[in-house]
């Protein structure tokens, strides 16, 4: 679990790039730029006090990240206006993943994914809990 703060970025990124290693090297910047969108809007949604899950699953073909949080907020794309200064994260994600979405998870919340095809065999999970 990481905690709702501007660093939680940072680190959710170092923290996938140590569960993924080399194995989605061709994919690792995109991977960055869909945790970074995902984290920043678990933060911006997470209710104040409350933490939330980074989790990384790959097998032989596909990482997977989750961000679980407690919002029941749906994120979804949205049509931002030219000077707004929001809005824009998800198309990243839409643009750079090979698929993404929400699902629903035990407890308040929900979960955002999204996923990569990658060549080189690897099976593992990660998740980061902070006591």
């Amino acid at each position: 679990m990481f905690p709702r703060s501007a660093a939680a970025v940072g680190r959710a990124r170092a923290f996938v790039a140590g569960c993924i290693g080399g194995c989605a090297a061709e994919q690792a910047d995109d991977i960055r730029v869909c945790v970074s969108e995902l984290v920043t809007n678990a933060l911006q949604h997470t209710p104040t006090g409350r933490r939330f899950l980074v989790r990384v699953v790959l097998n032989e073909s596909v990482v997977r990240i989750e961000v679980h949080d407690a919002s029941s907020d749906t994120p979804h794309l949205c049509t931002p206006a030219d000077t707004d200064d929001r809005g824009r994260g998800l198309h990243l994600v839409d643009a750079l993943a090979d698929d993404w979405g929400v699902s629903d998870r035990t407890g308040p919340g929900k979960v955002v994914w999204v996923t990569f095809k990658i060549r080189t065999a690897a099976e593992v999970t990660c998740e980061r809990h902070i006591p």
